[in-house]
């Protein structure tokens, strides 16, 4: 569904990102992790379109990103860190707005649509409310609700669970999970949260200085020895006889 093959961007001449490959099969979820300032981002936004790679091929669904962005976007929902509502909207009026964009690509009545991913994520009954009036979990199920209403074959999160409490993260992970499951999209997740990324993902790849060091399981990961991982893992505090009881894909 997603090929990365070469993949290298810079900023004003500065590598962040370093020939990357990589193949993202159908209904997978994977995960990306990495150092602080390792490309995580940067590749999310080249995958999505938003800016277009220095050098490299991605293809999302057989459509090339980099010389038909739009038509590749047309495919993928982005769920951002921020959520990144408007807020003189409304919640439904928030679901509805890349809807009414997109509307002669989406099957069916926009209004029920719109309910119909709201109710998904748990929010039924909260239509009218303003982004003002949702706690920080609330937000980000709008923002899943508005990027599953679109449809899409592909979606990508950035950071999900990041500003959220154990209970409201667990709570997100399960409907990462969920929308997976109900709607086969093949799921992209930023995150730097181990515990989270253990928890739903099928396969973690990790960004160190721009080049990706490490891809497999969550087992794989959480038993590897680059150090950069094992620091990231020992300050999670998670450990290996727990991965099984957290991941049974």
């Amino acid at each position: 569904m997603i090929s990365v093959r070469g993949l290298s961007h810079s900023f004003a001449g500065r590598p962040v990102l370093k020939n990357i490959n990589l193949e993202v099969e159908a209904g997978e979820i994977l995960a990306i992790m990495g150092s602080s300032g390792g490309g995580k981002t940067t590749f999310l936004r080249c995958i999505s379109g938003l800016i277009a790679a220095t050098t490299g091929e991605i293809t999302v669904d057989g459509v090339d990103v980099k010389k038909e962005p739009e038509e590749a976007r047309r495919r993928m929902g982005m769920v951002f860190q921020s959520a990144a509502l408007f807020d003189f909207l409304s919640v439904r009026d928030n679901v509805l707005f890349g809807l009414k964009r997109k509307r002669k690509h989406i099957k069916g009545d926009p209004e029920e649509i719109a309910n119909e991913a709201l109710d998904r994520v748990g929010l039924k009954g909260s239509e009218t409310l303003m982004p003002a009036e949702l706690s920080g979990g609330m937000r980000k199920r709008v923002g899943i609700a508005r990027a599953i209403a679109l449809q899409p074959k592909v979606l990508l999160y950035d950071e999900p669970t990041t500003g959220l409490d154990p209970i409201t993260t667990y709570t997100i992970d399960d409907l990462i999970k969920s929308v997976r499951e109900t709607m086969g999209a093949t799921t992209v997740v930023v995150s730097h949260d181990v515990t989270s990324v253990v928890r739903t993902a099928d396969r973690v790849a990790f960004l160190e200085d721009g080049a990706m060091t490490f891809l497999g399981t969550p087992k794989e990961f959480l038993e590897s020895q680059n150090a950069a991982i094992r620091e990231i893992i020992d300050k999670s505090q998670i450990h290996l006889d727990a991965a099984p009881s957290l991941n049974k894909s």
